[in-house]
Formats: structure tokens, sequence, C-alpha cells
């Protein structure tokens, strides 16, 4: 896989979470500035994802986008929005993190 990929997919997941802080941020689509940051962050988000899925496999790079998206927005919303996460959902977003991991380590469809 090349680093460009890779540059790419990672890429795609700033964005969506830059997207997704900026859509709870938006309260609602009522503020402009940040609706229409999360409209663009969104919108080169895909176009990234799409770079990275000309040499990997649908499902590998959603399983990464989604897994170190969904921790990623947890800790911003964690520090920036004063969300409390129970101990389930730490037990479950270390459950995701190590899914990504094995993925990364031992798939041989990842294709190092």
């Amino acid at each position: 896989m090349s680093p460009v990929t890779w540059a790419a997919l990672l890429g795609a997941i700033a964005l969506e979470v830059a997207g997704t802080t900026l859509l709870q941020a938006s309260q609602q689509f009522t503020r402009v500035w940040p609706t229409a940051g999360m409209a663009a962050c969104y919108g080169l988000a895909f176009y990234l994802l799409s770079v990275a899925l000309k040499q990997m496999p649908v499902g590998i790079a959603y399983a990464i986008w989604s897994g170190l998206g969904v921790v990623l927005i947890s800790v911003i919303g964690t520090v920036a929005f004063r969300q409390r996460l129970d101990l389930p959902a730490i037990a479950g977003l270390t459950m995701i993190v190590g899914g990504v991991v094995v993925i990364n380590l031992f798939s041989k469809t990842v294709g190092h």
C-alpha cells in the first residue's frame, strides 16, 4: 500500500472527525459557519476516501475510517463538549481500537 493511500485515508478520517465536530457546533444547522465548514469537511473527506479506495479494499478502508473516527470523535466529545463516557463505552472503544490494530497487523487483505 502506497504512502499516498494511507495519507488519503488518514486525511479523510481527520476531515470526517472535523466535520462531525462542526456538526455538533452547528446546533442542528442553525449556525451558518459551522454548518458550511461541516459540509466542506464531509465533501473533502469523501473525496480523500475515494482516493484511498483506488488501492485499498472498501471493507478494510471503512473499518479503519469508522473505527478511528468513532474513537477520535469520542475523545473530542469528552474534551471539547464535556460529554462523559461510562465504563462500557470506554470498553467498547477499546475493542474498536483493538479491531483496527488486528486488521492492520494481521490481515492479508490490507495489502501492505
